[in-house]
């Protein structure tokens, strides 16, 4: 088969083409991650109930660590994508390094902070005093990790990007299918319990890790040469620019969890350990919508990046149009199936009742989720940082935080269970005229007057 020329086929290539060859590696990546966290869930879930909540309470520092991960990905990634699309030779290479190296340094610093505050941050997580032994075996050995998670995410948004999924593909199922093999093994077979669950996890991402690094090097890649890193304002500068929607998306979803599990904590250890089910399963029903989305951003960045603003907007109603046709199918099934599903992760009556009530809830506004996600990731893509950013805080903070704090006073546990699905609509109300307002902006550029753009002007522009 003939090489692809990336250039080529992002910027020229059919839509309903190249947002499927872009996706496809990404949503079975995505997929294969969901699964084997969904995994974790019922393999510990077979434990105890303990041990399933203190897996949804460390879940927030778990989210910590992919908000920074897709902080320095996202911002990374999205300017390498851009710059390709103007052609740009050397800028992309040193972004790459830059943003790998500030990924893994951080990642450390993690590291030792955690361990260092281990009893009182899993006390902060929301522990009650029984889930609190759990949490801290499964967390102390989940913080080694951090290096290993942040910088594997930081690769796997780099290759994305540069519109190679496959190769990033490969480096996430091979740490998936690990963690599969490992989970009934270390729990069970050795008898580690949650301390195994942990062990594998690690162990998956060390492996991920390594592999994705490794795949750095092939065809078209940007490769990670660490002497090209670069101190300069201007990568930093470009990192927060494209990465703090992410951060701030990830970063409030671990806020929105931990006051979660804080409003759950007053309805018992059940109503955690099933909020915390309801998470992993509509993760996974998301991930292929994620997936999309990040089939779309290379095709939305190259194509910024070379001013062909009509190409990002079709692209942009296709991936909606896809996801929503895909989620509508979802929701149809898994409404009348919810308590069969929650009963696969834990037959333990309290929490079947509350993870199938929470979990009808989120299939009603389900369908809304593709056109909220696919915005908030095209304003991070074209360098939309205050669009961005109020959209990514919109869903899991602006709305759900207040409602977690609202709804319960008023509907005691009817109305926790309801309080993300009643975000998901306010936060659709508000994108709305956001996404109207930019492309708008967008379609008074299609046909600007002919001028020629200083190197790197379109990249480094706000």
């Amino acid at each position: 088969m003939a090489h692809r020329n990336n250039f080529e086929f992002l910027t020229q290539g059919p839509i309903s083409r190249v947002i499927p060859t872009m996706a496809v590696p990404t949503i079975i990546s995505m997929m294969v991650t969901s699964f084997y966290n969904l995994a974790d869930t019922y393999f510990v879930s077979q434990i105890n109930t303990q041990s399933t909540a203190a897996v949804g309470v460390v879940f927030t520092i778990m989210s910590f660590f992919q908000a920074f991960g897709f902080f320095f990905g996202h911002g990374s990634g999205n300017f390498i994508s851009r710059a390709l699309g103007a052609k740009e030779k050397e800028s992309p290479a040193v972004m790459a390094a830059t943003g790998f190296v500030y990924a893994l340094g951080f990642g450390i610093l993690l590291t030792v902070i955690g361990l260092t505050l281990l009893t009182p941050l899993s006390r902060w997580l929301g522990s009650t005093p029984t889930i609190l032994p759990y949490t801290e075996q499964y967390l102390g050995i989940i913080l080694l990790g951090a290096p290993f998670i942040i910088g594997s995410l930081t690769l796997n948004l780099q290759m994305r990007f540069q519109g190679n999924a496959a190769y990033s593909m490969y480096g996430i199922m091979t740490g998936a299918v690990l963690n599969l093999a490992l989970d009934p093994l270390l729990i069970f077979a050795l008898g580690m319990g949650i301390r195994g669950a942990a062990i594998a996890t690690v162990v998956s991402q060390m492996v991920s890790f390594f592999v994705l690094l490794w795949m750095t090097g092939r065809r078209d890649n940007q490769r990670i040469i660490l002497r090209k890193f670069s101190f300069s304002s201007i990568y930093l500068k470009a990192i927060f620019s494209g990465g703090t929607p992410s951060l701030t998306r990830q970063g409030i979803g671990s806020i929105a969890s931990l006051t979660m599990n804080l409003v759950a904590r007053g309805f018992g250890d059940a109503a955690i350990a099933g909020l915390s089910i309801v998470i992993r399963i509509t993760f996974i029903i998301n991930a292929a919508v994620i997936g999309l989305g990040h089939g779309y951003q290379p095709l939305c960045g190259f194509c910024y990046g070379a001013k062909l603003y009509d190409r990002v907007i079709r692209g942009f109603w296709f991936t909606v149009k896809a996801g929503t046709l895909f989620l509508l199918v979802i929701t149809i099934g898994g409404f009348a199936f919810s308590e069969e599903v929650i009963t696969l992760f834990r037959s333990d009556p309290e929490v079947v009742e509350i993870g199938s009530a929470t979990l009808r809830w989120q299939f009603l506004t389900l369908c809304l989720s593709p056109f909220i996600m696919l915005s908030n990731m095209m304003m991070q893509t074209i360098n939309k940082p205050l669009s961005a950013n109020l959209l990514a805080a919109s869903r899991r903070g602006l709305f759900y935080i207040p409602a977690l704090l609202i709804l319960p006073h008023f509907f005691g546990l009817a109305g926790l269970e309801a309080s993300q699905a009643v975000a998901d609509v306010l936060s659709f109300l508000l994108t709305v005229p956001v996404v109207s307002y930019e492309f708008g902006q967008m379609r008074s550029q299609m046909n600007p007057p002919s001028e020629p753009a200083e190197p790197g002007q379109q990249v480094f522009e706000e």
